[in-house]
């Protein structure tokens, strides 16, 4: 299908996108691009860990939401608030 497509095509095609885009556009897509494949790559590789991999994980959430959780300053309600409806 794009056997047909010589340097020239596709030097011209670049041109058209770096136009319509601009080249700090073309710069940011290129990075999502770059983390969306980085963080699909991690996935996999998490997901081929198995089990110990989830209890690691599970295990790293939790020290992590014991150490982030911030007491409650005094005088402050604790108590959910009912709004009638």
């Amino acid at each position: 299908m794009f056997g047909s497509l010589g340097a020239p095509e596709l030097l011209i095609i670049l041109a058209i996108v770096v136009v319509l885009f601009g080249a700090t556009r073309i710069g940011d897509i290129g990075k999502g691009i770059g983390r969306g494949i980085r963080e699909f790559r991690t996935e996999l590789k998490d997901d081929g860990e198995g089990e110990e991999g989830e209890e690691k994980k599970a295990e790293s959430e939790t020290v992590a939401s014991s150490t982030s959780a911030s007491p409650e300053a005094p005088g402050e309600d604790t108590k959910p608030t009912s709004q009638s409806h």
